[in-house]
């Protein structure tokens, strides 16, 4: 099995730079990884994205040196192993509410005797070699996101959790959680105390914390707070930004 090359930067201190593919396209997945993304999150809990779709993203991922890691639906274990099964390198779990839940998701992405994910023949053996059964539980990255104000308060038992890779901030669904939807919240001086709170409870585990930033300035400002595993847009937004972009010169123009 392929050496998962964010782990070992995580676990070397260095930051690790990714981001999200929304678009069902595995032309445009391609695209995505061929630019030299360390890592990239294929989006199956919003967006367009079904299971045919996951599976083409990965592949062409797979063709790079980019990790591929699956936001999953929901911490379900049938959906964590569907995705696993399927190539993914890493397994991102939303809305994490506690350390029972982030147990749960740590079995679900690990063989045994680490966790209670099942032995099958699969398209992972085939994409990352005879040895996967033997390596996954060390080469496979999970990632679970602390995006709730509940969440938050509990994020030093939830960062404390063996198993458990980098814990991520979701930083719209933990503002929504404050009553801070439709404001600019990143503003907000106790919004920014509950992002430090998660911050500081996962270095505190020794374990990287990632967030999600619309701008390389507001990722240098995440990376000097301590972020390490850092995602900068997506697919859609760096489409309709090139769009946009080119169409107002062109309008200028003429």
């Amino acid at each position: 099995m392929r050496e998962n090359i964010v782990l070992k930067k995580l676990k070397n201190g260095k930051v690790t730079i990714g981001s999200w593919v929304c678009l069902n396209s595995s032309i445009g997945a391609a695209i995505m990884a061929k630019s030299g993304w360390d890592w990239l999150v294929i989006d199956a809990e919003h967006g367009v994205i079904d299971y045919r779709d996951m599976v083409e993203a990965i592949q062409a991922i797979l063709a790079t040196q980019t990790v591929p890691i699956i936001r999953v639906a929901w911490n379900d274990p049938a959906l964590i192993k569907r995705a696993l099964d399927a190539g993914a390198m890493g397994i991102l779990v939303p809305m994490v509410m506690s350390a029972e839940e982030a147990k749960r998701a740590v079995e679900a992405v690990r063989f045994p005797p680490e966790g209670k994910r099942s032995v099958v023949g699969v398209a992972a053996e085939v994409l990352h070699g005879e040895n996967y059964l033997e390596r996954a539980n060390q080469e496979i990255l999970l990632a679970v996101q602390i995006e709730h104000i509940d969440a938050a308060e509990r994020a030093d038992e939830i960062c404390q959790v063996d198993g458990v890779d980098v814990v991520f901030v979701g930083p719209y669904d933990l503002a929504a959680s404050m009553g801070l939807l439709g404001t600019n919240f990143k503003q907000n001086p106790v919004w920014q105390e509950t992002v430090q709170r998660v911050l500081i409870a996962a270095q505190g585990a020794g374990k990287p914390a990632g967030i999600h930033a619309q701008s390389v300035e507001e990722a240098e400002t995440y990376f000097r707070q301590g972020f390490r595993f850092l995602a900068v847009g997506s697919d859609v937004q760096f489409l309709r930004l090139a769009i946009n972009s080119i169409l107002s010169d062109l309008k200028v123009r003429w």
